[in-house]
This record gives structure tokens, C-alpha cells and sequence, in this order.
């Protein structure tokens, strides 16, 4: 199994607004819709950076009751194995793959699907989907990739409901930290 992280390619891997305090976060969003008003980020509105956090606690806390090891405040997002539709999201996107056995398991909790449709109160209550408002270990997500598959084979295109992929969200630096700092020469092998 691989891990994807999905990136504009002149800004680099593992960039992540939550880092940013609120109002720098917003003022970065502020530019993307200025200066690439067709990519998937400019679309995201005024309260995005609230919600974003506010689920990032949910994930937080929900991976600590499963025994989860939390070495930073918030994840790096990545996704189980390749989507095509995350490649549009960016305007000159790039990826990397990493396998999965470079990182310490103990630091990954997944969703089925991405986060935010994950915990938000869309779906609404008539779908009961066992993979709604839960986070699951990598032992617990094999199973319920096993019963489902992943989503971008029979939902890329999103007909199907929000799930499109399976997002994984790494609490660590260990392994991010080596191609944080990649210069792109460095990563090609990464890059398919």
C-alpha cells in the first residue's frame, strides 16, 4: 500500500494552512482565489479554516481514545493509493508516493472518505453508512477498504456520494520531515 500527498508543484509538499495562525491561513486563501481563482482551494469559503479546525480536534481526539500517538497538533493529510481526482485540484499538480511501511502505524488514522463530509452534519441522518463519524486505525481501515474498496474505484467522480478516496492523517513528522525538505530532483522517483 502507498500513501499519496497531493501538491501544487511550485509550492512544494506537506504545506499545510493549519500551521498558519487563522488570519494568515485566511490571507493565503485570499490569494489562491485572487491568483488561481479555478483551483479546487479558491472554492472554499470564509469559514473553511474554522471547520478544518474544528474537525482536526474531532480526529485528534477520536485517534487518542483508539490508542493513537499524537506527535503534532495537526495532520499531514495524505490519501490510501492514487486519485485522479485530487490531480485536478491543483493548477500544476504534483504528487508523491510513499509506502506505507515508512511510517510508525501507531502515528496514522484514516477516514473513509475525506474528513470533513466524515464528521459534518452533511450526509444527513437518512444515510447510514457504517463509515460515517468515525476514524479508524490502519488495521481497521484494511478491513473496511476490504468491504468497500476504495472509493475513487467506483466513486471518482463523485456520483456516488462525498467519498472519493480514503484519507489518511499522519500525527507525526518522522517520515514526512525527509520529503518536507526534498528538493523536487530529490522526489522524482516518487513521482509518477
Amino acid at each position: 500500500m502507498y500513501l499519496y500527498h497531493y501538491y501544487e508543484k511550485e509550492i512544494g509538499p506537506f504545506k499545510n494552512l493549519s500551521e498558519l495562525p487563522r488570519e494568515e491561513a485566511n490571507e493565503v486563501m485570499r490569494y489562491i482565489k485572487e491568483t488561481r481563482p479555478h483551483v479546487q482551494c479558491a472554492s472554499r469559503d470564509e469559514d473553511y479554516m474554522f471547520r478544518r479546525r474544528m474537525y482536526e480536534d474531532i480526529l485528534r481526539k477520536e485517534f487518542i481514545k483508539k490508542g493513537g500517538i499524537i506527535e503534532r497538533e495537526v495532520p499531514h493529510y495524505m490519501v490510501v493509493e492514487h486519485s485522479p481526482w485530487l490531480t485536478t485540484w491543483f493548477e500544476n499538480s504534483a504528487f508523491l508516493r510513499i509506502p506505507i511501511e515508512e511510517f510508525d502505524l501507531r502515528t496514522v488514522s484514516f477516514t473513509y472518505g475525506d474528513s470533513f463530509p466524515t464528521f459534518s452534519p452533511w450526509p444527513r441522518d437518512d444515510d447510514w453508512k457504517e463509515y460515517r463519524r468515525k476514524l479508524y486505525t490502519y488495521d481497521e481501515i484494511l478491513e473496511i477498504i476490504k468491504k468497500y474498496d476504495l472509493p475513487q474505484k467506483w466513486n471518482d467522480d463523485g456520483k456516488h456520494g462525498p467519498e472519493r478516496y480514503v484519507e489518511a492523517h499522519i500525527w507525526s513528522d518522522k517520515t514526512i520531515g525527509k520529503y518536507r525538505q526534498m528538493k523536487e530532483n530529490d522526489i522524482n522517483f516518487n513521482i509518477r
